[in-house]
């Protein structure tokens, strides 16, 4: 059964998995194994296999258990991984090739025991994590050029291009979003790289701008799978930035970048919004507009603010469109030597998930010790990458290990399936929570991802077709469980 309308809540969750756990299951041999990959907040294991664990015979009255059951799938998953900013580019091509390449076959490489990263996003222009401020099309203050007769990608020629390069070398089926920050400032009303809005006389110049960087990149052989129309368009904060209403969004995407990308025979897909949870009406209005609808394909989310139903919300109201989680900076909550992989996991990539997204992209790939290099006033001084450059040396951060826990194990063409924590103990109260998500990959085998966010280590049976498989998982960690 694939289930393609309304979202499950916890409790619904809880209660269909009772109800699942009661219900006849088809025969699964006890003996099977499972591998397990583990990460725990003392960084005594990092992505560490441990010894496998074995279905056997279960009481399935008896729980709490984790419940995952293959019968009933969800959304079709495209990639995990993280942006590949300007500053990123620039600090992989200041690496001597011989480090750069071993750190790009690391983390996108698909040989055993490397990364399998397979979804990167790229900024159109410079976003805030560049050292500084440019377009594909920039004119002397007062000119304009609505021929984008001086359009050229030669800005990212030196770094970001040949980056891109070699990681398509590593992982040609990578998939690419890209997203701008900015408008050329002569087509916005304040005429700044921040804030202001993009003026309606240059639709038709702006649409054709993007088409081109498209085309551009497709001829270097660089395929844009996704494209956003605006990072954060309700941000007027960031250097560069541009403002865009919902209205605004979805009569440029009807009236002029969609028909524009249809009359290049460009199949890149449009997605709306790309931005917080706390907004999912923004991208229904675009998704739902019935010029701009026909041509944009999903919605993508960050979650700085808001809660990750929002994902859900925007599904439950334009089902047949897809959604992406395009941003998320992953930090330790507290000190750099906090280690909590569970909270990020719990939070965004299962979270996200387990509301319809087919993606889960965490923000800067790479950054320098200060958190550089971005740009002046309205540049992200905080934003550490996946991993620290220091010329060579790499030392790899907690964002890095909340994708590298999944990607090795959950491919492109992955299709989500139920999983649930289910049932109570004899008090009558939930004993614990463990935020799961589950996975039957194209080659089919099955995937379950599970976060204890719990202050103590739990022990629970993992039930798949009335087989139980015992595991432990200590406070703060996350498992991958593969069978």
């Amino acid at each position: 059964m694939h289930i393609g309308s309304p979202r499950l809540g916890t409790s619904h969750r809880l209660a269909v998995g009772l109800l699942l756990a009661l219900a006849p299951v088809s025969s699964f041999a006890a003996g099977k194994k499972l591998q397990v990959w583990l990460t725990t907040a003392d960084k005594a294991n990092l992505v560490k296999e441990q010894p496998s664990l074995m279905f056997g015979g279960s009481d399935e009255h008896a729980t709490p258990a984790l419940l995952v059951n293959d019968e009933i799938s969800y959304q079709t998953i495209d990639g995990f991984g993280h942006a590949l900013t300007g500053g990123t580019a620039q600090l992989m091509m200041k690496m001597t090739p011989a480090a750069r390449t071993a750190l790009l076959k690391e983390m996108f490489g698909s040989a055993p025991g490397q990364g399998h990263m397979n979804y990167i996003r790229v900024s159109i222009g410079a976003s805030d994590m560049n050292d500084h401020v440019y377009t594909y099309d920039d004119m002397p203050v007062g000119s304009t050029d609505p021929d984008l007769s001086h359009f050229s990608l030669d800005p990212d020629k030196a770094d970001v291009i040949p980056v891109l390069k070699e990681i398509l070398a590593i992982q040609p089926g990578i998939k690419i979003l890209a997203s701008p920050w900015t408008a050329p400032v002569w087509m916005k009303d304040n005429g700044l790289a921040k804030g202001g809005t993009l003026k309606k006389d240059f639709y038709p110049a702006y649409a054709q701008y993007l088409v081109k960087y498209l085309t551009g990149m497709q001829a270097l052989g660089i395929p844009i799978a996704t494209i956003t129309v605006q990072n954060e368009p309700e941000n007027p904060h960031n250097t560069p930035s541009l403002v865009l209403t919902a209205e605004q969004e979805a009569d440029f995407i009807g009236t002029a970048f969609g028909p524009a990308l249809e009359r290049a025979g460009l199949h890149t897909e449009i997605v709306a919004f790309d931005h917080n949870c706390d907004h999912p009406n923004y991208p229904i209005t675009v998704l739902k507009d019935p010029v701009a609808g026909k041509y944009t394909g999903g919605a993508g989310f960050h979650l700085y603010a808001g809660q990750i139903t929002a994902l859900s919300v925007t599904h439950d109201a334009a089902p047949m469109k897809d959604i992406f989680f395009t941003e998320q900076l992953v930090l330790p909550r507290r000190t750099a030597a906090d280690f909590n992989v569970a909270d990020p996991m719990a939070r965004v990539l299962i979270g996200a998930t387990n509301n319809w997204s087919r993606n889960v992209l965490l923000w800067n790939l790479a950054a320098d010790p200060q958190s550089g290099p971005h740009t002046g006033d309205g540049g992200c001084p905080i934003c550490s990458g996946a991993v620290t450059l220091d010329g060579d040396t790499v030392t790899r951060n907690l964002a890095y290990y909340v994708t590298a826990q999944v990607t090795p194990f959950v491919p492109a063409g992955s299709v989500r399936i139920f999983s649930a924590l289910l049932g109570y103990s004899a008090g009558g109260h939930i004993a614990f929570t463990l935020p799961n998500v589950a996975f039957r990959t194209p080659d089919g085998h099955f995937v379950l991802v599970v976060a204890n966010t719990n202050k103590d280590q739990v022990t629970f049976p993992i039930r798949f077709k009335g087989k139980d498989a015992k595991a432990t998982l200590p406070a703060g960690a996350v498992a991958t469980y593969v069978w």
